[in-house]
């Protein structure tokens, strides 16, 4: 019985390297997400605080920060013309670079929340006018603002509706490509 068995031993060589895997490079180009850049090798002891002061200068402009890790992070901008003029600009404590460039852990990041990243706006001035009108009809009680406070408050809430509704306009006279001047 023993004698009509060969010994027959083939290796068979596996069709994967578990061992030795790598995933994919994640490849993010320039047009992707161009209002997003990578920030990088600053200090670990450094909070959000910190980095939206060392760019202090486009907060007006809208901007935004995503941590990727201690020393890591993505910087949101609200246009990609902002980006690219962040990325000409040097700054002592941290360095900057655009996300075709960035480590992969910073892509990764980028690629799983690129509909959070989506470029930064300025939130509206608001007034809380509304709501303490809601919460004193809702009490039944008489409000402690004086005539004066209120029509303040008003006319500060009619400065805003007007100033959005001539950069409205303006949007509107460049898409429809009527000059300036003459309006």
């Amino acid at each position: 019985l023993s004698g009509s068995l060969k010994n027959r031993t083939s290796l068979q060589e596996p069709r994967f390297d578990y061992f030795n895997y790598e995933p994919p490079e994640i490849d993010i180009s320039d047009c992707e997400l161009p209002h997003v850049i990578e920030i990088y090798d600053f200090p670990q002891e450094f909070r959000t605080e910190d980095l939206l002061r060392v760019f202090c200068s486009y907060q007006k402009k809208g901007f935004d920060i995503k941590w990727v890790d201690d020393t890591h992070a993505l910087g949101v901008f609200s246009s990609p013309i902002t980006a690219r003029d962040a990325l000409s600009s040097k700054h002592m404590m941290v360095k900057i670079r655009p996300l075709s460039q960035a480590t992969r852990a910073a892509k990764a990041k980028a690629r799983a929340c690129a509909e959070f990243l989506q470029p930064a706006k300025a939130r509206p001035e608001t007034s809380a006018a509304l709501a303490r009108r809601l919460v004193i009809s809702a009490l039944g009680v008489r409000s402690q603002r004086t005539k004066a406070e209120r029509d303040a408050e008003l006319k500060k809430l009619q400065e805003a509706r007007e100033k959005k509704r001539l950069e409205a306009k303006q949007r509107e006279d460049i898409w429809e490509g009527r000059d300036q001047a003459t309006v």
